[in-house]
């Protein structure tokens, strides 16, 4: 009786298991088919929809915002941009209507448009014929010449001091690290209120017309050491790979990546700036794909031989010439400065490249 019982028993748990069993899979059965019919209703479609419209509008924002910006760098080597003005107004237009589609296929051919105007207008560019040829940089003060390389021929102002009698600073408008809508002075305010002989603008960094740069306007994040001896962005350069050039009494060092360098304020000046452009007499600057890069403009430099500091313009000429150039003038080590609507430079009491717009920073020459 007491198997019996026992086995009665255990065939009620079996079904009792087999009909839980068979109650779950109907439920797994019925979630599917709950789900099937989701993914078939308007919901689920709405929301597919808006996320391919958030990308849409994400990617066509993104090349709309870079092809402003590149159309604000043109508006500094062209007068004449209203074929493009109206052409980017359209492409807003098409991004108000949301149609995405066109909006980019607009962007797509202004950019092109715009680089064949630029090439068109970097292939026209005359030297004039009053000034000389030389690939020697003045002993001291300025000069504007034409450098002969094996890329051609390229117009250079250069202002050269001795390191015996001259003193390199860097001043800045803030004083002390800035995030956001950062002070900037023009770089005839640094001359003035420095008593500086000469000067050219200094770090990249981000102007307020540019619509990626809201929330971080006038603001730079490069390592940099001004007169009263404050480091700037110091926190977020302890393993940077920017290059640098530091200067003290009579002597010039760059070094090739910005972690290389502590935080030494008995120096006169630090200013990390990219691309390094020649080391030790060599060309170290390899091609970009960066169109900043290979498009021809005018280029900033900064660059030491000895005890001999230089800082200058060229004009026409993309990153590579430029690197070409300096290794032409025998500079023995060099760094690419801001350039493009920021290029100032100043020397015989006014300026000989910009004014620009106005900057955070500048690199300076004052009299011991």
């Amino acid at each position: 009786m007491y198997y019996f019982y026992q086995t009665r028993v255990l065939g009620t748990q079996v079904r009792t298991a087999a009909q839980k069993s068979a109650g779950l899979n109907s439920q797994l059965v019925t979630t599917q088919k709950q789900y099937a019919a989701l993914r078939e209703q308007d919901q689920y479609k709405i929301n597919q929809q808006l996320k391919e419209e958030i990308k849409n509008i994400h990617d066509t924002y993104k090349q709309s915002v870079a092809t402003y910006e590149k159309l604000l760098d043109f508006k500094t080597i062209s007068k004449d941009t209203s074929d493009f003005d109206k052409s980017f107004a359209q492409s807003l237009n098409f991004l108000s209507d949301n149609n995405y589609a066109s909006a980019s296929s607009l962007l797509t051919s202004l950019n092109t448009d715009m680089q064949k105007e630029h090439d068109k207008i970097a292939s026209s560019f005359v030297i004039p014929q009053n000034v000389a040829k030389s690939n020697s940089p003045p002993g001291s003060g300025y000069s504007r010449q034409t450098v002969t390389t094996d890329r051609g021929d390229f117009l250079v102002d250069i202002i050269s001091a001795d390191l015996n009698s001259t003193k390199v600073i860097v001043d800045t408008a803030s004083d002390g690290d800035c995030s956001n809508n950062c002070p900037v002075l023009s770089l005839a305010d640094y001359i003035s209120r420095n008593g500086a002989f000469a000067g050219i603008n200094g770090s990249f960094f981000c102007p307020p017309e540019y619509p990626s740069c809201a929330g971080k306007t006038n603001s730079f994040d490069t390592l940099l050491m001004n007169k009263k001896k404050t480091y700037f962005n110091s926190a977020n350069n302890v393993y940077s790979t920017v290059p640098a050039v530091i200067f003290s009494g009579n002597s010039a060092r760059f070094v090739g990546r910005s972690l290389e360098w502590g935080r030494d304020t008995g120096v006169d000046s630090v200013i990390a700036m990219q691309p390094m452009l020649i080391s030790n007499n060599n060309i170290i600057y390899t091609d970009s794909s960066d169109t900043k890069f290979t498009n021809k403009g005018t280029r900033c430099f900064v660059g030491a031989t000895g005890n001999t500091v230089y800082i200058g313009t060229i004009y026409n000429a993309n990153m590579s010439d430029s690197a070409h150039i300096l290794k032409s003038l025998n500079i023995a080590n060099a760094i690419n400065l801001d350039e493009g609507g920021s290029t100032a430079l100043w020397a015989n009491g006014g300026y000989k490249a910009g004014p620009g717009r106005n900057i955070p920073n500048a690199v300076l020459f004052v009299h011991k």
